[in-house]
């Protein structure tokens, strides 16, 4: 949202009060937001890692490392993902995000707020970036074994629809509480119906590694966009999707359902060159990172600003963008509830950030605290 002259006043962590005057002295961080650009902290709720560090390899450091590499891009909370790979790996991953989230605090960046599982329980021709050897069936026993490893704290995962027992994992975890997402997947436009009405509720980065539209087979991203229900990951880099697409997507789904993420990797803001992640071979090169075998794309190079500033430039309000960096991405993991945030509203949690006219980010304030302050 954009304020002027006016006042925003956090007490113990929440806003407590927006008005045109400052609210006294000792009343916690007030924030006078004369001729400035406020907006709530941005939600990135699918990232992989970034600058060197890989989510699955990850230390309880290193995720905390993340979340502090993440204040200066304007994000105040997070959902660290992985992709497919063994049990055992996913296991230990869960531990480290139980740790992280746990020792986190505003002190250490962004706030850390579960685990997204974006594999194992994909299709293979559609596999993206994922390791093929590490792509399996649906599992509800495996679930069970992740959500107590990581305490509660898988909030998200990506389940092909049309596979072997899929529909009666995305019922189990939708009953668990767990937000299911449809992506790498061949699902047709019924498939994609029938995992919708057991409880799937959100797009795995529309139209990328989904069954291609036809007009004789919508799909997968069709039955997804046109259905009011679901939420809509966008990656809006201009590289996976063109900016048209972009704007295809949020003009049929709207900005109340559309999720901007970043999907970046380990490689992600590093210079051009030849890197290895996990035994895979990613060129990087002028900024786009890809699988050396095969050309296809790894992850992008965006931070969740520069998703802002993007879909800003095709001509959507500040309060839209702001709205699909913040307040969408919140709802759709329903940390509205949980967490209160992704809103500039009294009872909310104090998680802002400023920006100057070309919406590069100034400060950001988690919990009331200012964490990031541009030189």
């Amino acid at each position: 949202m954009r304020i002027k002259e006016a006042y925003i006043v956090i007490e113990r962590g929440r806003i407590k009060r927006i008005g045109r005057e400052p609210y006294g002295e000792g009343s916690g961080y007030q924030l006078n937001c004369e001729g400035l650009v406020v907006s709530p902290g941005y939600i990135d709720t699918h990232i992989h890692g970034l600058e060197g560090i890989d989510v699955l390899e990850a230390t309880c450091d290193d995720i905390l490392e993340l979340g502090y590499k993440l204040v200066e891009h304007g994000v105040t909370s997070f959902l660290p993902t992985v992709a497919a790979a063994p049990h055992e790996d996913l296991l230990r991953v869960c531990r480290t995000v139980r740790e992280a989230h746990e020792s986190w605090n505003y002190k250490r960046g962004a706030r850390v707020l579960g685990l997204y599982l974006e594999g194992p329980y994909v299709n293979p021709v559609k596999r993206g970036g994922q390791d093929e050897r590490f792509i399996r069936g649906p599992s509800i026993k495996e679930l069970e074994d992740y959500i107590r490893a990581s305490g509660g704290l898988v909030r998200q995962i990506t389940i092909a629809p049309e596979l072997e027992g899929a529909l009666d994992l995305i019922s189990y975890a939708s009953s668990r509480g767990i937000v299911v997402c449809i992506g790498h997947t061949m699902a047709t436009y019924d498939e994609t119906m029938l995992a919708i009405a057991a409880g799937a509720r959100k797009a795995t980065h529309i139209f990328n590694t989904m069954r291609s539209f036809h007009h004789r087979e919508p799909g997968v991203a069709l039955a997804l966009l046109l259905s009011p229900s679901t939420f809509i990951e966008v990656n809006a880099d201009f590289v996976h999707l063109h900016p048209a697409t972009v704007r295809f997507a949020i003009s049929l789904a709207g900005p109340d359902r559309v999720v901007l993420i970043t999907d970046t990797s380990k490689v992600a803001r590093l210079p051009d060159g030849e890197y290895v992640v996990r035994g895979m071979r990613i060129i990087v090169k002028e900024g786009i990172p890809r699988l050396a075998e095969s050309g296809v794309l790894y992850g992008s190079f965006i931070t969740l600003d520069d998703a802002v500033r993007n879909v800003h430039s095709l001509g959507y309000s500040l309060e839209e963008c702001f709205t699909m960096a913040s307040y969408t991405p919140s709802r759709s993991i329903e940390a509205d509830v949980r967490e209160k945030i992704g809103l500039i509203a009294p009872g909310w949690r104090g998680d802002l950030i400023v920006l100057d006219e070309r919406l590069r980010v100034v400060k950001t304030i988690i919990d009331g605290n200012l964490v990031y302050e541009r030189d």
